[in-house]
C-alpha cells in the first residue's frame, strides 16, 4: 500500500464542503469518484488536513491517499483531473512515507477572506460585497486582539462541549488592494464557521456598530452575537497548510483583483 500527498484546489461554490456526505455532492466525494475510476478499486483511503464548509474555496487544500498502485504521481494526478469537474484540480501528487498523516502532522493552516468595496459582476462568487463604508485602521486594531491562545467558544458553530474552544492564533493581516480588503489568518486550527464569523465581528466594527471593548467581551463571554454576524462563504479560501514551524509565508495578494473604477477612467 503506497501513501501520496495530494494538494487540490478547489471552488467550493457547487458544493457542501469537503466532507463526504448523503444526498450531497462534496469535494471528498468527488475524489474519492476520481479514485475510483482511475484505479478501478473501492479499496483506498483518502484522508483530508481538514474541512473546509459549505461555498467554502482552496487554493492548497492538502490530502493523502492510501492505495494499492504501480502508477507514478505524475499519472495520478493527470489521471484524476481527467475524471474530475472543471472546479477541482490536483495541482501536485507526491509519495510520501506511510508516517505521514494530512491532518495530524500539519502545524498550522492559513485562511484569506475577499471583501470587496464595490459591487462586481465578474469576482461575486470570490468576494463578499460590502455596501457600507469601512474604517479599515480600525478592523486592524480590532484584529489584534484576536492574537495568541484564546478561547474563540463565541466564534463557532460547534458545541463547546464536544471539543476544545481554545485556538492559537499565530498572525493577522488586513490589507487594501483596489477595491479590496483583504484578511489573513494563521493559526494551530480553526473552528467550525470561525473565521467567517471574525470576519462578519471586523466589519461590524469598519461599519462603527462595534466597539474595540465590545470585541474584547466577545473572548471572555459565550455571546450568539458572532453567528447574526457570520461572513457568507464567497469570500473565504483556505490558502494553505503547513508541515512546518519555519514557515515561509507569502506576499498577501488577491485571489482575484478587483481594480476600483479609478483604474478605468480615461
Amino acid at each position: 500500500m503506497a501513501r501520496f500527498k495530494l494538494y487540490i484546489e478547489y471552488e467550493g461554490t457547487r458544493y457542501s464542503g469537503w466532507q463526504v456526505q448523503k444526498n450531497a455532492r462534496t469535494i471528498q466525494g468527488e475524489l474519492i469518484g476520481a479514485a475510483k475510476s482511475v484505479f478501478q478499486t473501492s479499496s483506498f483511503e483518502l484522508y483530508g488536513a481538514g474541512r473546509t464548509d459549505a461555498g467554502v474555496h482552496a487554493l492548497c487544500q492538502v490530502a493523502h491517499l492510501d492505495v494499492e498502485t504501480s502508477h507514478t504521481p505524475d499519472t495520478i494526478r493527470v489521471r484524476m483531473n481527467d475524471n474530475l469537474p472543471a472546479d477541482i484540480a490536483l495541482i501536485g501528487v507526491e509519495r510520501v512515507p506511510s508516517t505521514f498523516h494530512a491532518r495530524h502532522n500539519a502545524v498550522a493552516r492559513s485562511y484569506v477572506y475577499q471583501i470587496s468595496r464595490r459591487r462586481t459582476a465578474l469576482g461575486k462568487r470570490f468576494v463578499w460585497w460590502v455596501k457600507d463604508e469601512l474604517n479599515v485602521p480600525t478592523m486592524e486594531h480590532a484584529a489584534q486582539l484576536f492574537l495568541g491562545l484564546k478561547n474563540f467558544e463565541s466564534f463557532t458553530a460547534d458545541d463547546p462541549s464536544d471539543r476544545s474552544t481554545k485556538v492559537h492564533i499565530e498572525s493577522i493581516e488586513l490589507r487594501e488592494v483596489g477595491s479590496l480588503i483583504l484578511f489573513r489568518i494563521i493559526g494551530s486550527h480553526f473552528l467550525w464557521k470561525m473565521v467567517r464569523q471574525m470576519v462578519g465581528v471586523l466589519v461590524e466594527v469598519g461599519r462603527g456598530t462595534l466597539s474595540i471593548n465590545q470585541v474584547k467581551e466577545l473572548l471572555h463571554i459565550s455571546s450568539d452575537l458572532p453567528a447574526t454576524l457570520t461572513a457568507p462563504p464567497s469570500g473565504l479560501f483556505l490558502e494553505r497548510v503547513y508541515y512546518s514551524h519555519a514557515k515561509q509565508v507569502p506576499p498577501l495578494r488577491p485571489i482575484l483583483e478587483i481594480p476600483s473604477f479609478m483604474h478605468y477612467r480615461g
